[in-house]
């Protein structure tokens, strides 16, 4: 398995007690949708490693206490920490013609109902609860809320993303670059 079938369910973040349990963040939508997984594959050194699942406990803020098959000790637990979480792609369910998962839109061109094609998705972000597409724009990286009135439309047959970018996103960031060049020179 490669991460290139794969998507990302989240991260392996610290141990929990003495026996081997690990605290998952789960970069999800519903982590409620998880909690009868079997198995995850676990990055390790580059490599996706299958690991089955013992036990699965949902917690707050997208967080689960897991315990695996085969880690049973602290020192097993620890090992795993700051490991990235993959499942199937194929486990994926499937959406509506108009909704998209964050991986499908990786490459698509950016194209503002206004100013028409921008660029190309090269990642999507998640945080703090606000997730933003990274999008390069005459040399700088712009972010684009994922809210329903910016981004309209993902068209995956033309692998184009339709957008109506607030006035004044695009200056914003193209603007402070030019700025530096701006600041007098002090010296006589």
């Amino acid at each position: 398995m490669t991460q290139d079938n794969c998507y990302l369910l989240g991260y392996i973040v610290r141990t929990h007690g003495t026996t081997g349990n690990v605290v998952i963040f789960m970069d999800v939508d519903y982590p409620e949708d998880y909690e009868e997984l079997d198995s995850v594959y676990v990055e390790i050194k580059g490599e996706l490693v299958p690991y089955f699942i013992d036990n699965f406990n949902i917690q707050k803020q997208g967080n689960a206490i897991v315990s695996f098959e085969d880690v049973n000790t602290i020192e097993k637990a620890q090992a795993l920490v700051g490991s990235s979480l993959y499942l199937s792609l194929d486990e994926l369910e499937e959406l509506g013609e108009e909704e998209f998962y964050y991986h499908e839109i990786k490459g698509f061109k950016v194209i503002d109902q206004n100013q028409g094609e921008l660029g190309i998705v090269r990642e999507v972000y998640s945080l703090n609860g606000q997730d933003l597409i990274a999008m390069d724009y005459q040399g700088a990286e712009i972010l684009i809320p994922t809210a329903e009135d910016i981004v309209l439309k993902a068209d995956k047959e033309q692998k184009q993303l339709l957008v109506n970018l607030p006035e004044g996103l695009l200056e914003v960031y193209l603007d402070n670059t030019s700025d530096a060049e701006n600041i007098p020179d002090d010296a006589d």
